[in-house]
């Protein structure tokens, strides 16, 4: 009896004891899913932020980038490459072809390989805006087993392309500008060398002729120094208070005799404003636009200058002629370095073709702006905004 009963007492304890072990593989296994959720949870986390922290680093560059598969479709793309070239709709996942549509890139893209990792060309867009782009191409190495992938990156070079554009056409302008004044010149001088010094009539009218050139010469080097200084932010600008009437009297003053003798009339209308202006600067910009308005206006015609005080607490000057206007495609360039309206005129009347970008320049650097209107056949105005001066309290004493 004693033997059924230990089988018995055994039986219970290796039921008790498979509960107890069920019960605690049962908390182990819970324990283990909660870890590996948690685990799982924090993976995704770690992925979900460093997704953002590429999305925005990839957003965050000025350049533009895409990243082709194996098999040459779109795999990532960034927005500075979307803006460049006016993409409004997802582009993942299309070939590239079809996504930017450049032949070019294709052509770039199928030069790469073992032998050639790395290629680079330039295209140029025009829509949304015109832009020149660098774009440099590089293999991605192979990870997949499928195949390289290419990466594309998009650089704007449009302000390099301008500037060099800016320079080829300035040194091409000032070559042109000092030929013709040089070709008379040495020609005149030539002639005289052989024999026509000594005929009196001859000579005085050559030598005038050679004055003129070579003050033509002296003003087209004064302009393009000051210019120089002006863009490089070389010429020191000195802010004081300046009496607007006073100083439009004194440039008419000076212009009068060159107007009588084209028969113009020089008036202006300039209420009691003081800005804030260097002095010497401003009567440039005056000398340069009255002096325009004479040439350029009609013969016998009349010349206005006036002023006014706007919101903002700017005084916008103007002046106006009655010309034959400037074409409305004109317009945009007029304060342009050497751009000429009517070049065949322009060199008749003596100018260097610098005055009106000097003109803008320093408005520019006064803060200030420089606009033009026209209507063919009625003449045109010029404007230009300086501030107006602070107000002196002249019964404080000055500054130590």
């Amino acid at each position: 009896m004693l033997w059924p009963t230990i089988v018995f007492i055994l039986a219970v304890a290796l039921v008790v004891l498979n509960a107890r072990w069920r019960d605690r593989l049962l908390a182990a296994e819970k324990k283990s899913a909660a870890l590996l959720k948690a685990t799982n949870e924090e993976h995704e986390r770690n992925r979900l932020r460093i997704e953002r922290q590429q999305a925005a680093m990839l957003n965050g560059m000025t350049e533009g980038l895409m990243l082709l598969d194996p098999h040459g479709r779109v795999q990532l793309s960034n927005r500075a490459l979307a803006s460049l070239f006016g993409i409004a709709d997802d582009i993942q996942s299309r070939p590239l072809m079809e996504a930017l549509r450049r032949h070019e890139l294709g052509e770039l893209v199928k030069s790469l390989g073992r032998d050639n990792p790395l290629a680079t060309t330039e295209i140029r867009i025009t829509h949304p805006t015109e832009r020149w782009l660098e774009v440099n191409a590089a293999l991605v190495p192979d990870t997949s087993g499928t195949g390289p992938g290419v990466v594309l990156v998009f650089h704007d070079v449009t302000g390099l392309k301008n500037v060099e554009r800016a320079r080829k056409d300035f040194v091409a302008n000032v070559s042109h500008e000092l030929r013709t004044p040089l070709s008379l010149i040495k020609g005149f001088v030539e002639t005289l060398l052989n024999g026509a010094v000594n005929n009196p009539d001859v000579s005085e009218k050559f030598l005038r002729t050679i004055d003129r050139n070579a003050e033509r010469l002296r003003l087209l080097m004064e302009d393009l120094l000051t210019i120089s200084k002006l863009e490089s932010g070389r010429l020191r600008i000195q802010i004081e208070p300046v009496s607007l009437p006073d100083m439009v009297d004194k440039v008419i003053s000076d212009l009068t005799p060159k107007a009588a003798a084209r028969g113009t009339g020089l008036r202006y209308e300039i209420p009691a404003l003081v800005v804030a202006a260097d002095p010497t600067r401003l009567e440039q910009v005056l000398f340069n636009l009255i002096d325009n308005a004479i040439k350029y206006g009609g013969s016998s015609g009349h010349v206005l200058i006036s002023a006014r005080l706007t919101e903002n607490q700017f005084v916008e000057c103007s002046v106006t002629d009655d010309g034959p206007g400037i074409p409305a495609d004109a317009l945009e360039n007029v304060f342009e370095r050497f751009y000429r309206v009517d070049k065949a005129r322009s060199r008749e009347q003596g100018g260097t073709g610098l005055g009106l970008s000097i003109v803008k320049h320093i408005i520019q650097s006064h803060e200030g702006r420089v606009w033009a209107t026209s209507e063919p056949g009625k003449g045109s105005t010029f404007f230009f905004t300086l501030p107006l001066a602070p107000d002196l309290d002249l019964e404080d004493p000055p500054a130590p």
